[in-house]
């Protein structure tokens, strides 16, 4: 049975927590694939795809010839919209397009479970109380990660609901991110070096993830 550390919310260790199988010791024939195709997809959905240059029919200028096309000793002359012309169009810029990929929803929810199981194997998933603060407080916030989990690098604290109060003391620390546990993903696990779960959070997971 898989256990880890749990915490307080003053930062002492209270006790172990038994990690629930169907998230956190879920197998796949091929786990790496998976997950390569689930954030692939994922991180193609994020492309803006907005960027665009002007073409030689877009760009501002007058398309009269320059000058004739013999006898002036010059390369033969197009208009000042050409590409080759300084201010002119773009031959083969890029024009707005749409990167979205649709993600299957089984092999999402199977791609977070594969990512939350690694985050478990390698020992990097921490369970505290519930925490709740009267008013942000981002010095109070910073005591409670440097005795939980002093390891450098990034660190996902997944909760429960939107305590604003709870965003606002985390907020402003580098290399910190908060995310409601019904709305994490394969991406946002395993792109951190610290996983930090409330009690709260660990069970909404198990609602919302499990099946």
């Amino acid at each position: 049975m898989l256990k880890v550390n749990k915490y307080s919310v003053k930062g002492e260790e209270v006790g172990k927590v038994t990690l629930p199988k169907s998230l956190f010791a879920v197998e796949s024939k091929n786990p790496k694939i998976l997950l390569y195709e689930v954030i692939n997809m994922y991180l193609a959905n994020q492309r803006q795809g907005t960027s665009a240059v002007k073409t030689r029919a877009e760009a501002h200028g007058s398309g009269r010839k320059l000058y004739r096309q013999k006898g002036t000793g010059n390369a033969r002359p197009g208009n000042l919209r050409t590409p080759i012309r300084v201010g002119g169009g773009n031959a083969f810029g890029p024009k707005p397009k749409d990167w979205t990929k649709k993600i299957p929803k089984k092999k999402k929810r199977l791609a977070l479970k594969l990512a939350l199981t690694a985050k478990a194997n390698e020992k990097q998933v921490i369970i505290i109380e519930d925490l709740k603060f009267d008013k942000p407080n981002t010095k109070a916030a910073l005591e409670l990660l440097s005795k939980i989990s002093a390891e450098q690098g990034k660190k996902l604290i997944l909760i429960d609901g939107t305590d604003h109060n709870i965003i606002k003391a985390f907020s402003n620390i580098p290399r910190v991110l908060m995310n409601r546990a019904d709305s994490t993903f394969a991406y946002q696990v395993l792109n951190t070096n610290s996983l930090i779960i409330t009690e709260s959070a660990l069970k909404k997971l198990t609602e919302v993830f499990e099946k």
